[in-house]
């Protein structure tokens, strides 16, 4: 006998795998929608483009962690909806303007331009090895590895921590892993202070040292490092290794627009904002509030109420994008929601754009066949409404 709670498994699974469909009903049915999260507590929803590109500049919306649980808290739900810790992502000025001022001068397009090649460098190595295997799994051994190694020499981490890195990142992001997320952020902290006091006595050339040094001048609390690290090492990882993933299966499902940008290589940064298009690795921006009442569309929003923001379904809008469900690699449209919009719009965005721009060239330069080496019902999604990307992608790869 099926139960409510295996129909609710099977809807969720089935929204993981693809939530496009579900998202387009949603989208259509009106400006916004409210929705549960968690045990019960109503969300107010907004999925179209030009509703989601207004609200994530507008102020009224406010994203400051601490205001947000309180309200969770104040309707009884007994939903805790993460750490408290307040960082860039989930704080309002003057906290955001802060804590961005310290870090935003290493990821300018500047700087990250002196970047390319040190991650052409840590590209190609990893690519040459998956020359040496007759099939190989994509995210695992090249997506997750590039932007790990290369945000861990920013950082100064040592490489062979990687593993532990995305150990942690899924415990924290999504419900999968062995790992619960107190345990988590328990071991990172744990991790982090180690490194901190090894700072301390010796001073490197990194951003952690930057950090210790800002925080002993009164600039940032011990707790800010850790959440700003935490940021840093956990965003500058995840949407990459998303984007990378979800390409590469979207570019073996589109045979004829693969054809295309192998022909066109020199088009790889436009065919990067029509991969972030049509599959948004953060595919939920984070959690806001109201903190006044707000009309979306012909729909009132109360004050203090909890919002999500649909990226996905604001970079799949037929209102904006024409023929939005198909990907069109010379699309030429940059005016994707992929990276958010006004004050919070992604800090490492030219990173992570240049790392999946020599990523996909090198693939596409050093492999002339690449087929899916599994069932396509058997790939993994990653266990969240928040991030859009794969657990593995198995390929079979020809020189």
């Amino acid at each position: 006998m099926t139960t409510a709670v295996d129909d609710a498994a099977a809807r969720m699974s089935a929204f993981i795998r693809d939530p496009y469909p579900t998202l387009a009903r949603i989208r259509e049915a009106g400006a916004v929608s409210v929705v549960e999260f968690g045990e019960g507590l109503p969300v107010y929803l907004v999925t179209r483009y030009q509703d989601v590109r207004a609200a994530l500049m507008d102020p009224r919306f406010g994203q400051d962690v601490r205001r947000s649980q309180a309200i969770a808290s104040g309707r009884g739900s007994g939903l805790t909806l993460g750490s408290e810790v307040v960082h860039m992502l989930n704080s309002d000025p003057p906290d955001h303007t802060r804590l961005r001022r310290l870090i935003q001068g290493v990821f300018t397009r500047r700087r990250v331009d002196l970047m390319r090649p040190t991650v052409e460098r840590i590209a190609g190595g990893l690519l040459d090895g998956l020359r040496e295997r007759e099939t190989a799994d994509l995210v695992t051994d090249f997506a997750f590895p590039l932007p790990i190694m290369i945000i861990c020499e920013l950082l100064g981490f040592p490489p062979e921590d990687m593993q532990a890195f995305r150990t942690w990142s899924t415990a924290i992001l999504t419900q999968g892993g062995d790992m619960t997320f107190d345990q988590a952020t328990g071991e990172l902290n744990d991790y982090l202070r180690e490194l901190m006091t090894a700072r301390r006595s010796s001073p490197q050339p990194d951003i952690l040292t930057d950090l210790v040094q800002a925080s002993d001048a009164g600039e940032l609390t011990e707790q800010e490092v850790f959440s700003m690290v935490f940021l840093l090492l956990i965003g500058g990882h995840e949407t990459t290794v998303n984007l990378l993933g979800t390409a590469t299966l979207a570019l073996l499902h589109h045979p004829e627009q693969l054809a295309w940008l192998r022909a066109n290589p020199a088009a790889m940064p436009v065919a990067i904002d029509e991969f972030l298009r049509y599959e948004s690795p953060v595919s939920m921006a984070t959690l806001r509030f109201t903190n006044a009442e707000v009309m979306v569309d012909d729909v009132e929003i109360p004050a203090d109420e909890l919002v999500l923001l649909s990226l996905g379904a604001a970079n799949r809008d037929p209102a904006r994008f024409t023929d939005p469900d198909r990907l069109v690699l010379d699309r030429n449209d940059p005016g994707h929601l992929a990276f958010g919009q006004g004050l919070h719009r992604c800090l490492g965005s030219f990173l992570g754009k240049l790392e999946s721009e020599v990523a996909l060239t090198g693939l596409l330069e050093r492999f002339g066949r690449i087929e899916l080496a599994a069932a396509e019902d058997s790939l993994p999604w990653r266990n969240t409404i928040m991030l859009r990307g794969l657990e593995s992608l198995p390929v079979s790869l020809d020189g």
